[in-house]
């Protein structure tokens, strides 16, 4: 694996937000924090917020000026739910897209993983990818990763890059990793702060190490703002069954079963199956955090878009862009080790105005996690 030195990415970002960004270890279980059952609209919160820092000056990232990636025919295997998913992947799409419109690419393809396939069809898709040509070659998800192993020796002139895993020792392999519990927290601040009945839920696709990331940063994150907030915890399909991320009707039915418990903001890593979490907040007048991609902006989500207040953007898409930079300019070790609330890496959306009244509370907590003072944990509490 090339050495990455610590680097600094500015995010598209707005002034005064930050750039952004799943589950209960056994379904239907919960986490209760102790103190009431519920409370009325900002009696949830009991802790006082940190001071909120000066505005930041709006930017851009700016990775991709004055490149020439004109020669770069870039591969893009997706995970499951592909381009469309109005999450993870598009997140992926929208990083070449913008590069083929800002630095030129000459060409891309790309491929999507199906939910039942086996490593040999993951190996075939990088292994034509590579044999015909195109160079990066970036795997959107871990599960790309022992195909990857596979593969990246066999072609060692190919760069290669995956998302969501560092565990491929190979010096054309860049890893691009986020710290998805760091943006989650704020989501679990933002849902205390929205929540009437103090009373949220979180709604995780697989239950999954990187899914648990999102679980954790979103229940410290309440329970930094309230202690006595209620919390509803599940995941959709157990580790192996990566359906979780792409069955929208399995996520109506577990989202809807919260909203029944009381849950009136629900939190959900769970990919496509998203939107039926959406669609059970909608339908029971509940409240919902969208992940990955500003979800009150995606096209496929229009007719649910109401209820998303916020959105914990993983920026998969600055990752890309600025991969596909750094091997047209022939140096990944730019690019930062994590992509975290430091480097605007991950973060929240402010689309819909629904949360305006809470940004200096958000980014007061922001500030304290990237001083330090706050340190979230990457793992649930037992």
């Amino acid at each position: 694996m090339r050495s990455l030195r610590g680097g600094r990415i500015v995010a598209i970002a707005a002034a005064g937000v930050l750039a952004l960004a799943g589950c209960a270890k056994d379904s239907g279980s919960n986490d209760n924090a102790s103190g009431s059952e519920g409370g009325n609209a900002g009696e949830c919160v009991t802790a006082e917020a940190p001071p909120a820092p000066p505005a930041a000056a709006s930017s851009e990232s700016a990775a991709g000026a004055d490149v020439d990636a004109s020669k770069l025919k870039v591969g893009l295997a997706y995970d499951v739910g592909g381009r469309g998913d109005a999450s993870f992947n598009d997140a992926a799409a929208a990083g070449v897209d913008r590069a083929v419109e800002q630095m030129g690419v000459a060409d891309t393809t790309e491929s999507t993983a199906s939910a039942t396939e086996d490593e040999a069809s993951k190996q075939q898709r990088l292994s034509q990818m590579a044999n015909e040509g195109f160079n990066p070659i970036i795997a959107v998800g871990f599960a790309y990763a022992e195909a990857l192993k596979a593969v990246a020796p066999k072609f060692p002139d190919t760069q290669f890059a995956i998302v969501d895993d560092n565990s491929v020792e190979a010096e054309n392999v860049t890893p691009l990793v986020f710290a998805e519990e760091e943006g989650s927290f704020l989501a679990g601040v933002a849902a205390v702060y929205k929540s009437e009945n103090c009373h949220i839920g979180f709604v995780g696709g697989v239950d999954t190490p990187l899914i648990h990331k999102f679980e954790a940063g979103f229940l410290q994150g309440a329970k930094a703002a309230s202690d006595k907030v209620k919390i509803e915890n599940d995941y959709l399909t157990p580790a192996g069954d990566i359906s979780g991320f792409q069955d929208p009707g399995k996520g109506n039915v577990v989202a809807s079963a919260q909203v029944d418990k009381g849950a009136d903001v629900l939190y959900h890593a769970a990919g496509a199956s998203g939107k039926g979490v959406f669609e059970a907040a909608k339908s029971g007048n509940a409240k919902a955090i969208g992940v990955d991609s500003d979800q009150y902006n995606q096209k496929t989500l229009a007719s649910v878009k109401d209820v998303i207040i916020t959105s914990m953007i993983k920026r998969v898409d600055v990752a890309v862009f600025d991969y596909i930079a750094a091997v047209a300019k022939d140096d990944v070790s730019t690019l930062p080790e994590r992509f975290n609330l430091e480097v605007d890496g991950v973060g929240y959306s402010t689309s819909g105005g629904m949360i305006d009244d809470i940004v200096p509370q958000l980014e007061g907590y922001k500030q304290q996690i990237v001083d330090g003072a706050i340190t979230v944990s990457d793992k649930p509490e037992n």
